[in-house]
Order: structure tokens, then sequence, then C-alpha cells
């Protein structure tokens, strides 16, 4: 009896091209064997007419895959048995035009955004390194780029004149325009006057909770270029949702941040870094006891939480974004962040983070020493003309306020009803969505924007 099966060893009793996809998922994952004449228990049965099948299967593997494999025949107690190896391939592989993967001791069939990425990966990219084929330098805002090598000259890892050459000389240098000259998805992410006209969830979202998840008291959303969003990010944490505690050394009057300031940044940049732009907007949710900050990406593959938290090498979702904000001096290299980040609280006297792999993306919680009071921030009171600039019209602004008055909480299509219109994609675009920005809204369900059962409260009176 053999051991038995795992991530890269397989037991098939008889042979059926239907294993051909088995090969494909070993070619498209780190390799493997697949043993035919073994049952799942990892005995050997034996095979007949193995003379046959030890022409069909090497044949059926090139002509189905494009691939050689090694075909051995085997033998234990007289039983006659066949052992494929199959080698990692470095370009992909699909049998019928569909691609499989071995993923610990299952075969998957890859489709939608695992199948995107599995592809840029077997052909050496990432999303950021990718053309954004309607961008043009137009879409370029110049002073984030005079930001940026403003910050990468005091970080001493740039000249801080380059940025007086000519903007597709200067993207050419730093890597984010593809050989033909199209900028990167990085290049507008990083750099452009409105990056939600190419990527409509770049936001940052920050909101205060009271007793549960339920309870939103106040929040905020940054949007924007990436390469500032993390020091607009801070501000906002530290104007009105952190404790600046004060002591004296002396007769020198010291405010500190509850938190350490340099640790909770890297945390804050890695969740821009790492994150799946094409997913879920980043979010940092606010309690009494705790910070939980989320963003969605995957950690790399062969990657645990443990790797994570140990010594390991920098394998960035986003290289090219990454390489901007080493540049920058935001971040380190060597993959050093998580460690920095738990050093730094400890160093504080504060428990270390907790890491989690969850909901598809990286979740860090920290737990804070001192519990504030809650008490929401004093916004001014909106007034007529500013709802007039985003509802239109002063009919529209009172059928909007008879609504919240009757309705605690209303849907797209409340408001749809309500003003007696028929296209609810208008309505959430040019109504829902401003009143949301504006902060006159807010949604019940604001770490899930596309809950199916999503409905808005009224945060300022009307």
């Amino acid at each position: 009896m053999l051991t038995g099966e795992s991530h890269n060893i397989e037991y098939k009793q008889n042979w059926r091209d239907e294993y051909l996809k088995w090969v494909c998922g070993f070619a498209n994952a780190s390799g493997g064997k697949i043993y035919i004449g073994i049952d799942d228990n990892g005995c050997v049965v034996g095979l007949s007419e193995v003379k046959k099948l030890m022409e069909d299967i090497p044949n059926k593997i090139v002509n189905f895959l494009g691939i050689v494999a090694d075909v051995n025949l085997l033998n234990d107690n007289d039983h006659d048995y066949i052992e494929i190896i199959v080698y990692p391939s470095s370009v992909p592989i699909s049998y019928h035009g569909v691609y499989h993967y071995r993923s610990g001791s299952t075969k998957q069939e890859l489709k939608g955004g695992a199948l995107h990425r599995f592809l840029l990966k077997r052909l050496g990219r990432t999303w950021d390194d990718l053309p954004c084929e309607w961008a043009t330098f137009d879409d370029i805002d110049k002073e984030a780029v005079a930001f940026f090598f403003k910050k990468a000259a005091i970080a001493k890892r740039m000249a801080g004149n380059i940025v007086d050459d000519d903007m597709p000389v200067v993207f050419q240098n730093l890597d984010l325009v593809t050989e033909d000259g199209k900028l990167k998805n990085a290049a507008l992410l990083l750099f452009a006057k409105r990056p939600s006209h190419f990527f409509p969830l770049v936001q940052f979202k920050i909101g205060r909770f009271g007793r549960g998840d339920d309870d939103l008291i106040f929040q905020d959303v940054v949007e924007g270029n990436i390469i500032q969003m993390g020091d607009k990010v801070i501000e906002i944490l530290k104007s009105k949702y952190l404790i600046l505690p004060i002591h004296y050394e002396g007769l020198q009057r010291i405010e500190r941040l509850e938190m350490p300031e340099d640790a909770l940044r890297e945390a804050i940049f890695n969740s821009i870094i790492h994150n799946d732009f094409t997913g879920a907007p980043i979010q940092l949710s606010v309690y009494d006891d705790r910070l939980i900050l989320w963003n969605e990406g995957r950690l790399p593959e062969d990657f645990t939480i443990e790797t994570l938290l140990g010594k390991h090498p920098s394998k960035p979702h986003n290289k090219n974004i990454a390489d901007i904000f080493f540049k920058a001096g935001f971040i380190e290299a060597w993959g050093r962040g998580v460690s920095k980040i738990i050093t730094g609280f400890k160093q504080d006297g504060l428990q270390a983070p907790k890491f989690e792999a969850t909901m598809g993306g990286i979740m860090v919680t920290f737990i804070r020493k001192v519990t504030p009071p809650v008490t929401p921030p004093v916004t001014p009171p909106v007034t007529p003309p500013a709802l007039l600039d985003i509802l239109g019209t002063k009919e529209k602004v009172e059928i909007l306020s008879d609504l919240f008055r009757t309705q605690h909480e209303c849907s797209s299509k409340d408001i749809l009803n309500a003003f007696n219109l028929k296209d609810i994609r208008y309505v959430r675009e040019t109504y829902v969505k401003p009143l949301l920005e504006a902060g006159i809204l807010a949604l019940k369900y604001p770490n899930v924007p596309n809950h199916p059962k999503q409905m808005y409260r009224l945060v300022i009176p009307i």
C-alpha cells in the first residue's frame, strides 16, 4: 500500500480520457504524479491492456494538452500500474478550452477572476501592469506626480528634478507605460486626476460604529489618487476617529497618537498596495475597543497567515504600485511590513494586531488601549442650496424630506418611485451616490455596499 493522495499525488483505478483534466491541473500548478491502477486507499489493483495505455496516454497528453509528460510502467506483486509524471508548465494549459488547476488535493476549474489572475501570473504580469487603453497623459495630475518626487527625494530613493522631464519620459522611467506607450493601470491609480473615472471603487472608507455593525454613527470616504490616499486617511483618523492622549516630559506637553503612527501607517499603505481595485473599497471600521482594517486581495500562492507572520519574501499583489510606494519611502522592501506593524504595537505596550484571511481579503484587527466617548463630529447643517445642487429642484428636496419623515430607511426603489422616475441606475448615479458622498445619506450595510437588501438612512436632517 502506498501513501495517501496529496497536493501532488492522485490515484485512479482505471484510465479515462477525462483524467486529462487532472494532468492539465497539475501542469498549471506545481506539477505532480498520477498513478493509474491504484485505488483511493493506495492499494495497487493492476491494469489490463497496459501496452495500449502506454501508447495512448502519452499521445493524448501531447495532442490534447500540448505538453509532454513522463509515462512509466511499474509493477507491484505482479500487478502492473502506470505512473504519469507531470511537470509544471510556464504557460497556461487548457483542456478543450477550459483551464484546470490543482489546489490542495482537489482539482478546480478556473473561471472569472480566478482565471484572470492565473493567466496574468503565467504571463508574468499583474493587473496593475495592464494598459488602460482609453487613458492619456491629459488624465494625469501633475501635482500628484510632484508630490511623489518630493517624497522620493526626501527618502533619498530618487532625484527630485526628474519631474522636470516630459511626462511620457518620466512615466517611462518609472515603468508605468507599456512598450507601445499606453499608460498602465498603476499609473492611473497612482496619479490620475480622477481615478474613479477608470476604476469606480478606488475608495478608502472609514466608519465609526457604536454598539454593533449596524450602528454606524458617522463615516468618511477618501477618494482620489492612491499616492496621496494614505496621508489623507491618517489625517482624518487623527482629527476625528483616534485619541491623542496628552502627557508631559518635564515642562514639554506631548500629544502622541493612541496607536504607534508609523505601524498604523504601514498597515494602511499595505492595504492600498495589496488591494484588488476591481473589487470592494478598502474599509476601516472604528469601534470603542478596536479597529478593523480590511482590503480585498488574496495571499500569494503557497502563503498562509503563518507565512505572513514569519520571515517571507516580498510578493506584492500590485508590483508597479509597490515599487512606486517604495521609491516614495512609504514602505520597506523584503516583506518586512507585517513585522514592522507587530513590533511597533508591542513596543508601545499594545497587543499585537491579529491578521486573518477572510471574505476574499485580508483583515487586520487592532486592539485599542483606551475607550473614547462616542461623539459624532459637528457637521454643519445642509442648506437648501447644497441640496438643490444635488436634487435640482425644491420640489425634489421636499419629496425626499417627506419620504424620510415617513420611513426611517429607504431603498433606491423608494426614491425612484417618490421622484416618479423609471431608470434605477439613473437614480443611483444622479441622486443616491452624491447624497452618500455629501454625508447626507448613510448605508445600512456599509461593509457590503452591494448588499441585496441595501437601504439608506438620513444622517443630516433636511
